[in-house]
C-alpha cells in the first residue's frame, strides 16, 4: 500500500485473539490502524507494540462517542474501514439465562457494535467510500445448544447487517460479514468467566450438559476440531478491505462450510438431530 494514500482502519476488541492479530496484520500491511480495548493495561501493552490505540467499551455509549471523537480528531475526520470484532460468548441453556445475562450479551455483541457503526457511517458517506466488516460466527447462522445467548446476538447482527448492506447500495460503502468457526483465541476463557457469573447449574435440568461445557471451556489448547489460527480471519479482512467488490459473507473453517451446507439441504428435524450429536 502506498504510504501517501494510507488508509485508516478501526479495529475493536484487540486485547487478544482475532482483533489483536488483525490489528497487527493490517499495520504490517501499511494501514494506519487504531486498535481498541476496554482495559487500560491492554491499551498500554498495545501502545508499547507500536499501535495507535483508543480506549473503548462497547457497553458504554459515552466511551463509544469519546473514542470516535478522538479518532476523527487524529485522522482529520477520515476513516476508511471498521472491523467490528469485539464480542464474547455467554454459555448457558436458554431456560437458565436471566434477563440481565441476555441484556449484557446484546449490549456488547449488538447494541454497542450498532452504535459505533452508525457513528462512523456519516464519515464514510462524506468521503464517498468505506468498508464495514462485522465479525459474526457460524453460530449466527446455525443454532447450537448451550449457546443460546450468543446465537441470538449473532443472528440479530446478521439480520441488521444484511439490512444495512441493502440500504447502502450505491454509496460505495461495502458491508461484509465474516463467519468463523473455531478460532484459536481467549474466547473460551472469557466465556467461562461469564458462565461463572450468570449460570448456576446446581438445580438446572441441564446439569449433565454443564459438566461437559465446563470441561470444554477449561480445556487447554484447541478444544474443537478444525480450529484455525486468527490469521485465517485476517486474510478475509484484507480481502474485504481491498477487493473492488467485497464478498457479502466470508466463511472461515471447515465447520462453517459444512454446517451451512447441511442447513441449506436438510429438513429442520434432521438438522436438529445432527446438531444434538455434535461435541458439547
Amino acid at each position: 500500500m502506498n504510504p501517501s494514500n494510507q488508509r485508516t482502519v478501526l479495529v475493536t476488541g484487540c486485547s487478544s485473539g482475532i482483533g489483536y492479530c488483525v490489528a497487527k496484520g493490517l499495520l504490517a500491511r501499511g494501514y494506519r490502524v487504531f486498535a481498541t480495548a476496554r482495559r487500560a493495561e491492554d491499551i498500554a501493552r498495545l501502545q508499547a507494540e507500536g499501535l495507535e490505540t483508543l480506549l473503548l467499551d462497547l457497553n458504554d455509549s459515552v466511551s463509544i462517542q469519546h473514542a470516535v471523537t478522538q479518532l476523527l480528531s487524529q485522522t482529520g475526520g477520515k476513516l476508511y474501514g471498521l472491523f467490528n470484532n469485539a464480542a464474547y460468548g455467554q454459555p448457558g441453556a436458554v431456560e437458565d439465562l436471566s434477563r440481565q445475562a441476555l441484556r449484557e450479551q446484546f449490549e456488547t455483541n449488538l447494541f454497542g457494535t450498532h452504535e459505533l457503526t452508525t457513528l462512523v457511517l456519516p464519515v464514510m458517506r462524506r468521503q464517498g467510500e468505506g468498508r464495514i466488516i462485522h465479525n459474526s460466527s457460524i453460530l449466527g447462522m446455525v443454532a447450537m445448544p448451550m449457546r443460546g445467548a450468543y446465537n441470538a446476538s449473532k443472528f440479530a447482527l446478521e439480520g441488521l447487517t444484511d439490512t444495512l448492506r441493502i440500504e447502502l447500495q450505491g454509496t460505495n460503502i461495502g458491508v461484509s460479514l465474516i463467519e468463523p468457526g473455531p478460532i484459536r483465541s481467549r474466547f473460551r476463557a472469557n466465556a467461562f468467566a461469564m458462565y461463572k457469573k450468570h449460570i448456576n447449574p446446581t438445580n438446572s435440568p441441564h446439569q449433565a450438559h454443564y459438566q461437559q461445557a465446563e470441561a470444554r471451556l477449561q480445556k487447554q489448547g484447541d478444544a474443537a476440531p478444525f480450529t484455525l489460527p486468527p490469521e485465517a480471519v485476517l486474510k478475509r479482512v484484507i480481502h474485504a478491505l481491498e477487493a473492488k467488490q467485497p464478498q457479502i459473507r466470508y466463511y472461515v473453517t471447515i465447520p462453517t462450510y459444512f454446517l451451512t451446507t447441511l442447513k441449506r439441504l436438510l429438513p429442520y428435524r434432521v438438522m436438529d438431530w445432527i446438531i444434538r450429536r455434535l461435541p458439547a
